[in-house]
């Protein structure tokens, strides 16, 4: 009963705020997360340039899991979840704290499918990489939902709109992955910038889609022809781009930042939304 009357009063104490901008980053190289390159200083950059939020909510493609999960710990764990990096990499911490609370309201506002409140995942690399940039300090609450890997991708795209109150709540939604990833046909010798032919094909199809509002095909993906196949050869780095656009609303201005191939058979472009 307790819990139950500290959870009514802090609903209670939600206030709505300016609306929140969403964001879809393509997160690329866990070595992003310790270098200063153009793809970090823009993410800190967008750190700089929106308001402050209340917490951040983060769909990583690094967290795939069967049903719907929420952090719900105070202290979330750095996950390294990744192999054959640097040593420095490994001694990256970020101890942004949890929000519990806003892990159970956001769960129980949720009602297409059950969200389970999970104590044993923490953050990401695709979370952390990218937030580091952007939230250095480590003094905004973090959380990550994950992605039910049992689901079609309307699913997660119609999921993403119960997500929608939480933009008034200071709450900032980053979906976290690439529109192209395709490890297994990756370039070193384009590794410093550089495309396939059907990688920047992908790109530049995903951009128009998303200019002109056009979410069906890019929900119905495995319609997208050969260049899309090549260019999700799983879903995971993929889906989160539905929940940013599912989020998307007909005022919000659309942008594009980190447009750029890397690797043959990655793309780091990022969207915001605002």
């Amino acid at each position: 009963m307790n819990s139950l009357k500290e959870f009514n009063r802090f609903t209670a104490q939600l206030s709505n705020t300016e609306k929140m901008p969403v964001l879809f980053i393509g997160h690329g190289s866990p070595m992003n997360g310790i270098e200063t390159n153009p793809f970090s200083q823009t993410w800190n950059q967008l750190g700089n340039d929106i308001p402050k939020p209340s917490a951040v909510l983060v769909i990583s493609a690094h967290w795939y899991t069967p049903g719907t999960r929420i952090t719900a710990m105070l202290n979330p764990p750095t996950i390294h979840d990744f192999y054959g990096f640097p040593p420095e990499l490994f001694a990256v911490q970020y101890p942004a704290p949890g929000d519990p609370e806003l892990a159970q309201y956001t769960a129980q506002n949720i009602l297409s499918t059950t969200v389970s409140l999970d104590h044993d995942w923490g953050l990401d690399h695709g979370a952390w990489s990218v937030i580091r940039h952007m939230y250095p300090e480590a003094n905004i609450p973090v959380l990550q939902l994950s992605i039910d890997y049992n689901k079609p991708a309307s699913f997660h795209y119609e999921l993403a709109k119960e997500l929608a109150h939480l933009r008034t709540k200071g709450v900032l939604i980053l979906g976290s992955g690439n529109m192209v990833h395709n490890l297994g046909m990756l370039s070193w010798n384009m590794i410093n910038g550089g495309g396939y032919d059907w990688a920047v094909e992908m790109n530049e199809k995903f951009k128009d889609l998303i200019l002109t509002k056009n979410h069906k095909p890019l929900i119905q993906y495995e319609s997208l022809g050969t260049a899309g196949r090549l260019s999700i050869p799983t879903p995971e780095h993929y889906l989160p781009l539905l929940y940013s656009l599912g989020l998307q609303e007909n005022q919000d201005e659309i942008s594009f930042f980190n447009d750029m191939a890397v690797g043959g058979s990655l793309t780091m472009t990022g969207v915001k939304l605002s």
